[in-house]
């Protein structure tokens, strides 16, 4: 780790958009697959939405990476496979043609059913989709796989050590077109990262590219699909990933909870031969809810992160022997404390967080404090989408239906129609 005043020697300078081969195959993905989903929404479908218009002046007004200064993030439920990209339909195909590319949102994507073969990467990973590993299938799956870290790096602004290529350069797999990279980057070796330790396979690193600056970034925090009677849609717990996407960005992202009914109707997991075709001819139903105050929901839990991050680095800072020391030009001196060396080593302490972004050390991923945080956050942030859901008229649901142990009462099954009669499928 690079601990110097200062950092951009040591850094890639962020280029400003990836090629032009890449960001018009990727405007031909995310533009061609929008108008399919909003042409099922309104042709084949009865489709309602509330609370669009606020959602949409919101997405406007960030249009232009250049002034953003926090990235998105939305939260749903999830209740069917076909929940991304389907919903992002009823945005209108105006919205997505003049803003789609770089105001579209980055969503998480199963890495075993989307990025099993080079054509499926490539068609994922224009669609602006981050490989994801389960838990159930990869051994290299859960909070944090390098899939967050990137995620996390997305909701700021921020470059990225020259370090993190060498992974890839090491792999020697850079030729186009196995991977999914962009292979006429400016930068050498295209900004890529792998999707677990020791991966092959180059996957085109988004964070690089100062258009992706505070991007949007959606997740279905549940990470099951949920399939409930219609007259309850309750809500499964929530995982605890959703946390570092709050929790860990240099600016807390703005944050829209979202509700989801009907397009279970359309793909429903008892559904029978022929099982692949969607039905059609139900009522959807998307709702955005109000943009959250993120300082006051969220705020005392990312304030004890990051002074719990800080003390870590301090740690880090004394080993190197790189305390900063009194200097002989003080400004000012309150009671004794030199603010000039004070202000030195928040410094220090911005720059190693800002280079440590999406990456946790070995003590804080296990330390109590941290567990009881996320759980927390991930709490308050279910109870947002709870409120949307309320806000649909559907009755307040048992504050057990939050708790993980709740729901072992569904049976030993992981898919399938459980014991309550729900269906889930891990996605």
């Amino acid at each position: 780790m690079v601990l110097i005043d200062d950092l951009t020697n040591h850094l890639y300078k962020n280029t400003e958009y990836p090629s032009f081969l890449w960001r018009s195959g990727s405007y031909s993905v995310l533009l061609s697959i929008h108008a399919i989903c909003r042409a099922a929404l309104y042709g084949l479908n009865k489709t309602e939405v509330h609370g669009l218009p606020r959602f949409l002046d919101l997405l406007k007004a960030r249009a232009d990476y250049k002034t953003r200064t926090r990235g998105l993030l939305t939260v749903s439920n999830h209740i069917s496979v076909i929940d991304d990209p389907v919903i992002w339909g009823v945005l209108p195909l105006s919205f997505a043609a003049f803003y789609g590319y770089q105001s579209h949102r980055w969503s998480f994507a199963s890495h075993d059913l989307c990025f099993t073969n080079t054509p499926l990467s490539h068609f994922f990973s224009l669609g602006q989709c981050f490989p994801t590993h389960r838990i159930k299938h990869s051994k290299h799956g859960g909070l944090f796989q390098p899939t967050f870290t990137e995620a996390i790096r997305m909701l700021s602004r921020t470059d990225n050590p020259k370090a993190d290529s060498a992974i890839v350069k090491r792999s020697g797999h850079l030729s186009w077109p196995r991977n999914a990279i962009d292979p006429l980057s400016s930068l050498q070796p295209p900004p890529a990262f792998p999707s677990q330790p020791y991966d092959v396979r180059a996957y085109n690193a988004p964070s690089r590219y100062a258009v992706n600056s505070y991007s949007w970034v959606h997740i279905f925090p549940e990470g099951f699909i949920h399939q409930t009677d219609p007259s309850e849609r309750n809500v499964r717990y929530f995982k605890w990933g959703v946390s570092r996407l709050i929790l860990e960005p240099v600016e807390c992202p703005d944050i829209v909870p979202m509700f989801i009914e009907g397009t279970d109707r359309i793909m429903h997991e008892s559904r029978t031969f022929p099982r692949f075709i969607p039905r059609m001819f139900n009522k959807v139903v998307v709702s955005f809810g109000d943009e959250v105050d993120v300082e006051d929901v969220f705020g005392d839990l990312r304030k004890r992160w990051r002074e719990l991050c800080d003390k870590e680095n301090e740690k880090l800072l004394q080993e190197l022997k790189h305390e900063p020391r009194p200097s002989a030009q003080s400004y000012y001196n309150i009671r004794g404390r030199d603010l000039h060396v004070e202000e030195h080593r928040q410094r220090l302490l911005d720059q190693l967080y800002k280079q440590q972004l999406g990456v946790v050390s070995e003590k804080l991923k296990c330390d109590p404090e941290v567990v009881e945080m996320r759980k927390e956050c991930t709490k308050r942030v279910r109870d947002l989408v709870l409120n949307v859901r309320r806000g649909r008229g559907y009755p307040d649901e048992d504050p057990k239906s939050g708790i993980a142990e709740t729901w072992k009462l569904e049976g030993p099954k992981r898919e399938g129609q459980m014991e309550d009669d729900s269906w889930v499928k891990e996605t």
